[in-house]
């Protein structure tokens, strides 16, 4: 005969048995208190009037498992706005690095490319006006369309720089060629012939070749890298705000909420979980990691651009001193070239009242020509320079590549939002306390097909994650073609020339020597100059070494010599100045 169990012969058997049972069955019993979970409730914002005292039966519950519960229906609606809420804030304090440096570095490289192309005018200005005088002044509406002309550009105006400096140079050679013939009177008409011989003659050397190549690839870089921080700033804030779905709030409730409900208030979701949860919700989002990282590599190379051959810098302080090279070019030729032009569009009326020795214009002062030295120079943009912003840029671009499909593992790594990786018995499975036995899912929309958390439509791609992609690909397309030297706006209309497409192998020596595909080998001797050794250096060359590097000039000729000698008569003033150009 089986001996019986006697709740008599052990009276503390039953509530021990009863307290086991218990603790196996945790917090799902009814009556069990639910002060913690109304605490945490109640600490959220939100009033404990519609909160249980003690779990009641789950019936009502339609996200969280049926179970006994501390969540009445109002609260569980409640609990699953607030989980979308979660979740924006969670995309939104993870993706604050992107935004704050695209936000950040727009607004700086903005401010230095606006002041450089300010500080280059007035360079200009300063340097031509103590030089030349009222004469300058008296044409320095010319200079001050370029400049305009380069703001517009720069600011998104459907400007052409080829047709620009075309201009600029157009206008420009009229003046000198008035200036530096006084004693003759020309029409419009005949300065328009002058134009059209100084396309055979070159007036200005190969100087406006070399500035159109210079000043157009570094402004077409920049105006691209400023306009594709400001794009990445608006994508990355279109991207974080994209609507979570019916579906990814259910389970965004069910991982976040349910425990509490369940009064298991401080129980994190398993990692594997949050992460097939997070998958299922930024699909979208992991759909645009290929074009970002495109989009992430060609701002990078670009930028990599500006500080090199590229560089606007550079591009900028050139402009005055090859504009004057250019004048000098002319005045010293210009006997050639008057020439030649009268032979071709006749001769030009006399000036009345005027001879070939006429006397210096009142007001003009010859001083000689003067660049800022490197310490001399005047501070740039915001305090701050192109390497110092280029190397700052760098250091953030480079942990942005894969930054949308790496969401989902960013925000389960936050001890706040799931449970450590480690740590997969104590932690919520969807269901109670437990291993999370799924296996995790893969990467974009059409991965989550089996994603046992949310229910997506892998047939139907979100419309605004398909036109962020076309931003990204639209942009990334004019970052490469910047690379080039190239505007997308013109590449159709100019090929081959101006800021439409430069030549690859447009390359001079007054670009940073030795970068790039562009520099010589290294065993290649540095080039010779050609003067005549015996000859001083010529002025320019010795006040400004920073034009002079691999600059090989011949000797005047002997048609130069006597265009000075002629403009020394023409401009009878105090010493000659060679690096002065021709209006006096």
């Amino acid at each position: 005969m089986e001996p019986r169990l006697s709740f008599r012969r052990y009276p503390l058997f039953l509530p021990c048995m009863l307290a086991a049972l218990s603790h196996t069955l945790g917090p799902a019993t009814a009556g069990r208190s639910c002060t913690d979970t109304r605490q945490v409730y109640s600490e959220k914002g939100y009033s404990t009037n519609t909160a249980p005292l003690t779990q009641i039966s789950g019936e009502h519950l339609r996200l969280c498992p049926q179970d006994y519960t501390c969540c009445s229906s109002q609260m569980e609606e409640t609990l699953a706005l607030q989980s979308e809420r979660d979740f924006h804030k969670a995309m939104e304090d993870t993706s604050q690095f992107l935004l704050t440096t695209f936000t950040q570095r727009h607004r700086k490289f903005d401010e230095f490319f606006r002041e450089l192309i300010d500080l280059s005018e007035k360079s200009m200005n300063q340097m031509f006006t103590k030089t030349y005088g009222r004469l300058f002044t008296q044409n320095a509406h010319v200079f001050q369309e370029l400049f305009v002309e380069l703001r517009r550009y720069y600011s998104g105006g459907s400007v052409s720089l080829a047709e620009v400096l075309s201009e600029f140079w157009s206008r420009l050679v009229e003046r000198v060629f008035s200036l530096v013939n006084p004693q003759y009177q020309f029409s419009e008409d005949y300065l328009e012939c002058v134009n059209k011989h100084a396309e055979q003659l070159l007036p200005f050397g190969d100087v406006p070749r070399k500035l159109r190549v210079q000043v157009s690839r570094a402004f077409i870089a920049a105006r691209a890298l400023s306009q594709a921080l400001a794009t990445g700033r608006d994508i990355v804030n279109k991207a974080t705000k994209l609507t979570a779905g019916s579906e990814c709030v259910r389970a965004l409730m069910r991982q976040w909420y349910c425990p509490l409900c369940r009064g298991m208030p401080t129980l994190r979701p398993c990692h594997g979980l949050c992460l097939n949860v997070m998958k299922g919700c930024l699909a979208n989002q992991a759909d645009l990691d290929t074009e970002w990282n495109n989009f992430i590599d060609a701002l990078y190379q670009v930028s990599e651009k500006l500080e090199g051959p590229f560089n606007i810098e550079l591009a900028a302080d050139s402009i005055s001193v090859k504009v004057s090279e250019a004048i000098m070019h002319m005045q010293e030729n210009s006997v050639t070239i008057s020439t030649k032009v009268f032979q071709g569009c006749g001769s030009p009326r006399p000036a009345p009242g005027r001879s070939k020795r006429s006397p210096k214009e009142p007001g003009t002062n010859r001083r000689p020509f003067h660049t800022y030295s490197p310490e001399e120079k005047p501070t740039t943009a915001a305090g701050t320079n192109l390497d110092r912003l280029v190397t700052e840029l760098k250091e953030r671009l480079r942990p942005m590549r894969g930054f949308w499909v790496s969401l989902p593992h960013t925000i389960c790594n936050d001890d706040k939002m799931a449970a450590d990786i480690t740590n997969e018995e104590r932690c919520w499975n969807g269901q109670t306390r437990g291993r999370y036995l799924p296996d995790v899912t893969g990467d974009g929309l059409v991965s989550q097909i089996n994603n046992p958390e949310v229910e997506v439509d892998i047939a139907r791609p979100d419309v605004r994650t398909r036109q962020l992609i076309m931003e990204l690909r639209v942009v990334t397309n004019k970052l490469r073609h910047a690379q080039a030297g190239q505007d997308t706006d013109f590449i159709d209309s100019e090929e081959g020339s101006g800021s439409g497409g430069l030549d690859q192998g447009e390359r001079y020596n007054d670009d940073w020597p030795g970068y790039g595909p562009y520099s010589p080998p290294y065993n290649k001797p540095p080039r010779t100059p050609a003067a005549n050794p015996g000859k001083p250096p010529r002025v320019r060359e010795r006040n400004s070494s920073k034009w002079n590097r691999n600059n090989g000039h011949g000797a005047k000729s002997s048609s130069s010599r006597l265009a000075l000698s002629v403009l020394s008569m023409l401009l009878p003033s105090s010493v000659m100045v060679i690096a002065a150009p021709v209006w006096r």
